[in-house]
């Protein structure tokens, strides 16, 4: 008979108990090894962009990947539900490293924007794949502590990631940043093989028991059969704290395919001279059209509960990372930064963020899931705002890089939180839906965001306003943000 789940470990085990030492260290290391080529990728591209002729291409080798990445999500998040994580893990490994592959033997822009998109299709099914392992593998009480490890995992390559890849540019070749990561890619994955093999999809269990509660019925000789869906422990949707619509999975593919599309045009619509405008309103209408069935219904309307909780995932997303961008900027614009020294600045909001990841972990229930999710919007606004108000009235660069300490330390409180969240408010049958939901709603805030301040920044003939209207604009999405995470707790353990 299959193994369901690994040997049980005592209720005291911890990350690195035997009984989870093994895939602790290789989801870590494979989220580590994402995010590294993430920063990585960033910091070579001008070198690359320049050898290859590509400069046509430049801005696509960073939009191709996240456009793929959210059709990978979705199809990762529906074999997860059917299937088990196994199948889904393996492949989005598979294509990650076949991306790699492809982006370090190219020989023109081209070929290099393919091996990104085949990257951002795995990475984006990887995410979700591993949140459907967490769920499957450790309890509930350790979510806190191993998605604080993935925050950690995360940006910590934000410290040596952009270095580390100068440096192997300068000694080797930009090629070897990425054919370097498929030797450490592989092993990563074989210390999870352990703990996925056997884990079932919601269809095998079913089907396994159907067969069980048709086989006790006709023992007993029961003149009344109760469906095997009705109340079975596979079936939970009626004890589930949110119903969400799933639909089939070439359905969620195509909405999710037009969804990365719409993302993709926003993002290009600024090249557009003449009708640019109206290419960003008809792309963002077709992002909210195509986005709908893929998180929980509610979630654009703020719904209390786990619509909400996908909601500031992904207003959080768009409010730090569309100001992140434009920090550095700043400082060598206005401030005359060395533009090494101002990418450095982003190093104390980085170390904030593994802090108070790390923190919240230990903190557990003693700080409730609402009140963490509360405080890490507000340190997000509140640096927003910061840095907004340094632009405006000319105060010291220190405002804005201390202000900045506190967005990162506000996403580690609550991104962690968040996450427990949505796998508390998850059925079996649903963790991997709204796990792509949730990686869904920090690729598209982020997407829509960095557009939307792409072109605010086109807009203004001076580059104060510029800078300011790029702000403001992320003020305004962190408010929308702080206005939502009260709303996020209903009846998650925790909350």
């Amino acid at each position: 008979m299959p193994r369901i789940a690994p040997a049980p470990a005592p209720e005291s085990a911890g990350l690195f108990h035997r009984s989870y030492l093994l895939v602790t260290l290789g989801a870590c290391a494979l989220v580590f090894l994402a995010a590294f080529e993430s920063m990585a990728v960033t910091t070579i591209m001008p070198l690359v962009s320049r050898e290859l002729g590509g400069a046509a291409l430049y801005a696509l080798a960073f939009a191709g990947p996240l456009a793929t990445g959210v059709i990978g999500m979705v199809a990762a998040g529906n074999w997860s539900d059917r299937r088990g994580p196994a199948g889904p893990l393996y492949a989005s490994v598979a294509l990650f490293v076949l991306g790699l592959l492809i982006a370090g033997t190219a020989g023109s822009m081209a070929a290099l924007v393919a091996g990104r998109l085949v990257q951002g299709l795995g990475g984006g099914a990887m995410t979700v794949s591993l949140y459907v392992v967490v769920a499957r593998v450790y309890p509930p009480v350790l979510h806190p502590r191993i998605f604080a490890a993935f925050s950690a995992a995360w940006v910590i390559p934000s410290l040596v990631g952009p270095f580390a890849a100068g440096l192997v540019a300068q000694l080797a070749s930009w090629h070897w940043v990425f054919l370097g990561m498929v030797g450490l890619v592989v092993p990563a994955l074989l210390m999870i093989v352990p703990a996925v093999r056997g884990l079932h999809g919601t269809t095998e269990r079913k089907s396994t028991e159907r067969k069980s509660t048709k086989r006790k019925s006709t023992e007993r000789k029961s003149p009344k059969r109760e469906s095997p869906d009705e109340g079975s422990p596979g079936d939970m949707s009626s004890a589930a704290p949110d119903r969400v619509r799933t639909p089939g999975g070439y359905g969620r593919l195509a909405w999710a395919t037009l969804a990365a599309l719409a993302v993709l045009g926003l993002n290009l619509s600024a090249e557009v001279p003449v009708a640019g405008g109206v290419l960003a309103a008809a792309a963002v209408a077709v992002a909210l059209v195509a986005v709908r069935p893929l998180v929980p219904r509610g979630t654009l309307t703020a719904r209390p509960g786990l619509p909400s909780v996908i909601l500031t995932r992904g207003l959080a997303s768009a409010a730090f990372f569309g100001a992140e961008v434009y920090l550095p900027y700043l400082l060598v614009e206005r401030y005359v930064f060395p533009p090494t020294f101002a990418g450095l600045t982003l190093t104390g909001g980085a170390l904030a963020w593994a802090a108070a990841s790390a923190i919240q972990g230990r903190l557990g229930p003693r700080l409730n899931h609402r009140r963490a999710v509360r405080i890490g919007a507000g340190m997000v606004l509140g640096a927003v705002v910061l840095t907004l108000a340094t632009t405006v009235l000319g105060w010291p660069a220190a405002v804005a890089i201390a202000g900045w300490v506190f967005a990162g330390g506000g996403m580690g409180l609550m991104y962690p939180r968040l996450s427990v969240m949505t796998l508390a408010l998850s059925t079996k049958d649903t963790e991997g839906f709204n796990s792509s939901a949730m990686s869904i709603a920090d690729s598209l805030g982020g997407a829509l965001a960095l557009a939307g301040t792409g072109i605010v920044f086109a807009v203004f003939t001076t580059t104060a306003a510029s800078f300011a209207g790029v702000f403001a604009l992320t003020a305004a999405i962190g408010v929308a943000a702080v206005v939502v995470a009260p709303r996020v707790a209903r009846t998650s353990a925790g909350g």
